[in-house]
């Protein structure tokens, strides 16, 4: 995401050009992209998860750096990316020993940007989540990216999500647009679900949190200038008292946001669930 000066001064220019509109990737089926480098070394037993917007895929070997230099961060067994493209995601995935999977759902500017969920674990089955409303003047679309991974013998359905930035969008299509990833994780009520990303907003968390889920993330603080626009949230696995959260701060020259991390407790995820194919 562009900081906010510079996102306004374009989406200004944008305005009064009329000439720059996105291409949008409106088949639910693709395109598609995958990486499979993953290489399970758990060596902790609580469920680790991570969110990271990159801002535009541009300075992926410093991202690189943080999520493998950062305590909180490093072993995650879930990682979702916002903001990226598919060489990122791939150069990610290869030297974090991570499987991956990647849907653009638009291309702006001659770049593509989506969305993806990385992991160690196998990557069963992913689907695309088109978004109701594309932005304003730019006409962008957005779609989320679902993946039911299977971590330590359990499945877990996980959704990486960016919804419209508050210049693109309203409050209102931006919670329709939260609405949509509810709708599609109801399809498999049993199933423990994750749903992280960018929301570009905080409000937005009552949509998920009327839905069942639990926000992990309430209380880090800021994740992008004075905003706190990145979250974790789950439903299904639980709460037990040693999970925590927060934000990685000092990880500062990969993204305009900062990586946003949850860690869930053994005691936290059930022994069972029952599997519903997407």
């Amino acid at each position: 995401m562009l900081g906010p000066v510079r996102r306004f001064a374009w989406l200004l220019a944008v305005s009064l050009g009329g000439c720059v509109t996105a291409h949008n990737y409106l088949d639910p089926n693709g395109p598609r992209f995958e990486a499979s480098y993953g290489q399970i070394r758990d060596v902790e037993p609580a469920l680790r998860i991570v969110t990271f917007n990159i801002e535009n895929g541009r300075r992926v070997q410093q991202a690189i750096a943080g999520l493998r230099g950062r305590r909180e961060l490093c072993g995650a067994d879930v990682l979702v990316l916002q903001e990226m493209t598919a060489s990122g995601v791939e150069s990610i995935a290869r030297n974090l020993a991570l499987n991956a999977v990647y849907f653009p759902a638009s291309r702006l500017e001659g770049h593509d940007r989506g969305n993806a969920v990385l992991s160690p674990w196998p990557i069963e089955a992913s689907w695309k989540v088109l978004l109701p409303h594309p932005t304003r003047i730019v006409k962008n679309a957005r779609a989320a990216v679902a993946a039911r991974l299977r971590v330590d013998g359990r499945a877990i359905l996980v959704y990486s999500v960016h919804l419209g930035s508050p210049l693109g969008l309203s409050g209102g299509k931006r919670r329709e647009q939260a609405a949509a990833v509810l709708a599609d994780a109801d399809r498999s009520p049993q199933q423990p679900v994750i749903v992280a990303g960018d929301f570009n907003s905080r409000s937005v968390a009552e949509v998920f949190v009327r839905g069942g889920f639990l926000w992990t993330t309430q209380g880090v603080g800021s994740t992008i200038g004075i905003f706190s626009f990145d979250h974790i949230f789950t439903r299904g696995l639980g709460s037990g008292a040693g999970s925590t959260a927060g934000v990685a701060r000092e990880v500062r020259d990969a993204s305009d946001h900062r990586p946003v991390w949850a860690v869930l407790t053994p005691q936290a995820v059930p022994e069972s669930t029952t599997l519903t194919s997407p």
